[in-house]
């Protein structure tokens, strides 16, 4: 028979439907003993509750509130079918220009918001198209971290969802920047996720981003020109807080801050 303390030492995280389902497998306890059995290794520092339901193994010889519970994990247990997207994708490859305190997953629950050791995790819906065409999870793949296997986006959809989202991902030279750390692109698995979006700005936007990295990823005219065809029909700003210094990108319609375009951050560092 397995002790609880075995149980701990092979999960690092776990819920505490997954600890009720080893106790009745194992014929340890009920549902009461179960909640005492968590509360007391909590207090004697065996475990730490991350939140209601969800619990992290503290390691033989280590201070529970020195130990930190590693981020991807909390992440991938916070929801059944947790999705690592956006600027937490490319941290998760070590393509992330900055260190970031912020996790965004993927998921079909409701959007929420929780905070834990300094990290921020934010609950994101799918997109809905990807919801309306039963696709969410067109580009994620599945990675083992740690004994866990990690279901994280891949460099083409994650390029795609950060020129969707920028407030997700710490801002335009954040995402320029990581994204520019990713040696190799498969451009036609971009234009496939980035059409299936259906939303015409950021098929604009990214079409605007392979131009300008034509050279570096080897960009063709004919990748270019099967995103020109679903352009916005108006011209469209994409970032509203920048209107007074965006200008007209004619070729995919939209009205780009003069900063994007000459990248001038880089005059910055």
């Amino acid at each position: 028979m397995i002790k609880p303390k075995d149980f701990f030492n092979q999960h690092p995280i776990f819920t505490s439907q997954e600890y009720a389902q080893f106790l009745e497998q194992e014929r340890h306890a009920g549902e009461r003993a179960q909640e005492a059995l968590l509360a007391y290794h909590v207090k004697k520092g065996n475990l730490i509750r991350i939140r209601r339901g969800l619990f992290a193994t503290v390691p033989p010889g280590t201070i529970a509130n020195s130990y930190i519970v590693d981020p991807y994990l909390i992440a991938t247990k916070l929801v059944d079918d947790s999705v690592i997207g956006y600027q937490s994708a490319l941290a998760f490859y070590g393509k992330s220009y900055s260190v970031m305190q912020q996790y965004c997953i993927l998921t079909h629950s409701r959007p929420s918001e929780f905070s834990f050791q300094e990290n921020t995790f934010h609950l994101v819906l799918f997109p809905k198209s990807l919801r309306e065409k039963k696709l969410t999870h067109f580009g994620v793949k599945t990675v083992l971290h740690k004994r866990y296997s990690i279901q994280v986006t891949s460099f083409e959809r994650t390029l795609v969802d950060m020129l969707d989202k920028p407030d997700l991902c710490g801002g335009w030279e954040e995402i320029w920047r990581s994204l520019e750390s990713v040696e190799y692109f498969d451009l036609d698995k971009i234009i496939e996720y980035a059409l299936l979006l259906d939303k015409a700005t950021t098929i604009a936007l990214v079409g605007f981003y392979l131009e300008q990295h034509a050279k570096e990823l080897h960009v063709k005219n004919s990748h270019l020109k099967q995103l020109e065809v679903h352009l916005p029909k108006q011209p469209h700003y994409i970032d509203k807080y920048q209107k007074s210094s965006s200008k007209l990108n004619p070729r995919w319609n939209l009205i780009i801050p003069i900063q994007i375009i000459n990248q001038s951050w880089e005059k910055e560092t």
